[in-house]
């Protein structure tokens, strides 16, 4: 019998159970189906994830979401799941500083307003400070947002009156709510049933949502804006705890991936699937308006006050200028676009 087969073996079984044991897994949650932009920008980030790791880290992506879209940011933030990524505006009054990327006219592209976003957020440290709990990864956002109903053309402020609207939350809310609009607060995956029932007459949407959400059999007329009537904002994020203790090679692959790399992922994704969206509609027969001239400027008189009271409810919270930080985020738009 060989001698050393007694040191050899046991070493051996150690060594593959020491890299076994190794391996960091992460679980990732989506409340949106497997489909849907994000959860796909989700998954190839994961991707990345593991080849940029040579395996040593991984996700483990869950069937379903651990959380409905308003508990989502406390269910990673208490270790429910590792990955996820949520509407700051789905949890009303917890954030304001990121009202910022949600005001009208902001930008044609999810890719330059969710970059800008986040450079914004990497220059300004007070936006980090609203989200204590979790580690942010990135913050993005959707493409132009449209108004969609079931009734009739939307053409003039006037129309917007007499009908019911799911909106998303956030800035959003307060924008309908300035152009006389009855809204209620409700997550995108509720919408279809919403519609079809009548409960509602329409919705808030960038154009990747009809095909998503299945409304495109419901919805008959939809108004767009040069720059979209308002965006919403969305974090992706991981758990504290879980992030601390990741090996330093795999910290360091993690935030390589994160920042202007994940919201350009996901805006590019977005930006993908808002141009199948459109012509998705006119495949379905939707009737597109584009607000003329007259209808921006209403709109716009209407909004106007919204940013001066976001200015200063963002300053009291601890963001500096906020008036100039809105300037910049445009101002990075336009160079992007």
């Amino acid at each position: 019998m060989n001698p050393l087969r007694h040191v050899v073996v046991p070493t051996l079984l150690a060594l593959v159970g020491s890299a076994a044991s190794a391996q960091v897994v992460l679980t990732a949650s989506s409340w949106l189906g497997p489909t849907h932009t994000l959860s796909e920008t989700q998954k190839e980030w994961c991707t990345q994830l593991e080849q940029k790791t040579a395996g040593k880290a991984k996700c483990n992506i869950l069937p379903r979401g651990v959380s409905a879209p308003p508990g989502t940011l406390d269910a990673v933030r208490n270790g429910l799941a590792d990955l996820s990524f949520t509407v700051h505006g789905y949890t009303p009054g917890r954030f304001v500083h990121t009202q910022m990327a949600e005001f009208a006219f902001a930008g044609d592209s999810s890719e330059a307003t969710s970059v800008a976003f986040q450079r914004l957020y990497a220059r300004h440290p007070a936006f980090a400070e609203e989200h204590k709990g979790v580690k942010v990864l990135a913050v993005f956002t959707h493409g132009p947002g449209i108004v969609f109903n079931t009734k009739r053309p939307v053409t003039k402020l006037e129309d917007l009156a007499g009908m019911k609207w799911r909106v998303g939350g956030g800035m959003v809310n307060e924008i309908s709510k300035a152009l006389g609009m009855n809204v209620t607060l409700k997550p995108a995956p509720e919408s279809y049933e919403l519609l079809s029932t009548g409960v509602m007459d329409g919705t808030l949407f960038p154009a990747e949502s009809v095909e998503s959400f299945k409304i495109d059999k419901v919805i008959k007329h939809a108004t767009s804006f040069p720059g979209g009537l308002y965006n919403t904002s969305f974090v992706f994020m991981m758990n504290q705890a879980k992030y601390d203790s990741l090996p330093a090679d795999v910290k360091k692959a993690v935030d390589e991936l994160s920042g202007e790399s994940a919201a350009r992922a996901f805006g590019r994704g977005w930006d993908k699937v808002d141009r199948r969206g459109m012509a998705f509609m006119q495949a379905a027969g939707v009737q597109f308006t584009k607000a003329d001239p007259a209808f921006v400027k209403a709109v716009a008189a209407k909004v106007a006050p919204l940013e001066d009271a976001w200015a200063k409810a963002a300053e009291a919270k601890g963001l500096k200028d906020a008036k100039k930080v809105l300037g910049e985020y445009r101002a990075e738009i336009k160079k992007l676009q």
